[in-house]
């Protein structure tokens, strides 16, 4: 394969949103304004070692402030450059606009292997990058709220936020600088999962819609579905959980750094993914036929192909022999632009990252929310909606008894009713509720216009068009 024909990963978002800004009328000083990025700081800092001063180089890159505060993750990974976190700071924007939350696009990251340190020097190389960000604003409730990306989880989020509190003692908000913390440090219920669970929502959306399901030359529902995960990370992980556990679709295969897992009669996606946690891959895990050469499984016949880890892994290399007539993004930009010329001249559907991946950045918004009002969801409604549900069940039973034996209340339906709304129904209800909205939105523009033939050209139509009216009501 000729590697410069290829576009690299900035250029494939550049290639992607002048593909869609070609359909819209917005004067050009515009466009150019949404394109490009407002910003991005370079920090080199040095931290002391095992006995010697080691300096680490990160960055934090906003690309829009149309809203504020500017929302985006922080990644920790050796690939970390400036190229790819503007790139990622672009998606942001676009993600946050199409699905509603009212933030600006941002990211960082630190170019570092996590897993060359013990947990005490991670701790210090952490909050001494959240430091050099955060006196700079970098960091801060109402300017830039960073979360968890590859290589970063709850653990590094908290330490983030701690380091927050401790330079501003008398911000009260000081929690919502960062999203993504435990719950016992201010974060919410449902958010580890949240990414992976607004994949199984983006694809519940798309089997809602007969007419979508035909486009890609699939029928029916989720149930029985083949389905390959790439990456068995945290996104990867839960959306192969909940879909094969919630929906019936069976998890064929499974593609890790080290290899590739298949069986055509469904994984157990609990089992490898404590395979994995315990060995640092999928080589020798028994239910299975393991192939070290991992990504020959995205050739692989199945239904849904889910890209779940890294960007570019389906690209002009590989993109004419992929076989999945329905492919899902939960990573950000893992298809190319020129594989995805390839896959839409083949009738592959394509569900769009910005799209796909966005359940992450949703509930991070909710989290965002919940340490502004300084009090969990659910607190005060939850027991009178269950002291509402009880006069109905109570009344029901009442009518149980006076007609005896000629109606009786369905055996769990008491126990289902009764219950009200705790945080994470609430989470996940918010979060379905937003993936709903967004694909609709997204349809409504791939199947009202001939100049729009996949769901990608109509996410970036859509985002577009709300980012251009944000900064028109701010008069740019």
């Amino acid at each position: 394969m000729n590697q410069r024909n290829e576009p690299t990963f900035r250029e494939s978002v550049d290639l992607m949103f002048n593909r869609a800004v070609a359909l819209m009328d917005l004067p050009p000083g515009l466009e150019e304004k949404i394109r490009v990025c407002n910003a991005t700081y370079t920090v080199r800092f040095g931290v002391r070692l095992r006995g010697q001063i080691q300096t680490f180089t990160g960055y934090r890159s906003v690309h829009s402030e149309h809203m504020e505060p500017v929302k985006g993750g922080i990644r920790f990974a050796m690939g970390v450059n400036q190229d790819e976190v503007e790139a990622l700071a672009a998606l942001m924007t676009y993600k946050c606009a199409l699905v509603e939350t009212p933030f600006g696009g941002s990211k960082g990251g630190l170019r570092i292997d996590p897993r060359q340190y013990d947990e005490h020097e991670l701790e210090q190389i952490t909050r001494r990058f959240a430091y050099e960000l955060a006196k700079r604003d970098l960091i801060h409730p109402s300017q830039n709220v960073p979360a968890p990306d590859m290589g970063t989880g709850e653990r590094e989020m908290a330490w983030i936020a701690d380091q927050y509190a401790r330079m501003n003692t008398t911000d009260i908000n000081a929690r919502a600088c960062v999203t993504g913390k435990p719950p016992n440090a201010g974060g919410i219920a449902g958010r580890v999962e949240a990414t992976g669970r607004g994949v199984q929502y983006a694809l519940q959306e798309f089997f809602r819609h007969p007419e979508d399901v035909a486009k890609s030359g699939l029928s029916g529902s989720l149930e029985g579905k083949r389905v390959i995960v790439q990456g068995l990370g945290n996104v990867g992980y839960h959306a192969a959980k909940f879909l094969a556990a919630e929906d019936g679709s069976v998890i064929t295969g499974i593609i890790e750094r080290d290899g590739a897992l298949f069986n055509p009669d469904g994984l157990d996606v609990e089992a490898v993914f404590n395979w994995i946690r315990g060995r640092g891959g999928v080589t020798g895990f028994p239910d299975a036929a393991h192939t070290a050469e991992g990504a020959a499984v995205l050739e692989e016949e199945c239904d849904i192909l889910i890209p779940a880890a890294l960007e570019g892994v389906i690209n002009l290399s590989n993109a004419d022999r992929i076989k999945a007539p329905l492919i899902i993004e939960a990573a950000n930009g893992p298809i190319t632009a020129g594989a995805d010329d390839i896959l839409r001249a083949k009738g592959t559907v394509i569900i769009p990252d910005m799209y796909a991946n966005a359940g992450g950045v949703t509930v991070s918004y909710f989290e965002w929310v919940k340490n502004l009002s300084h009090i969990r969801f659910g607190r005060m409604q939850r027991r009178q909606e269950e002291a509402r549900h009880q006069l109905v069940v109570d009344e029901l039973e009442r009518l149980d008894r006076y007609l005896g034996d000629a109606w009786s209340m369905s055996p769990d339906f008491k126990k289902k009713y009764l219950r009200g709304a705790g945080e994470l129904e609430l989470v996940r209800s918010g979060l379905d509720d937003t993936m709903r909205t967004a694909y609709q939105s997204m349809r409504e523009v791939w199947h009202s216009r001939d100049d729009v033939d996949d769901l990608r050209t109509a996410a970036y139509l859509v985002s577009i068009t709300k980012v251009a009216a944000s900064y028109r009501a701010k008069g740019l």
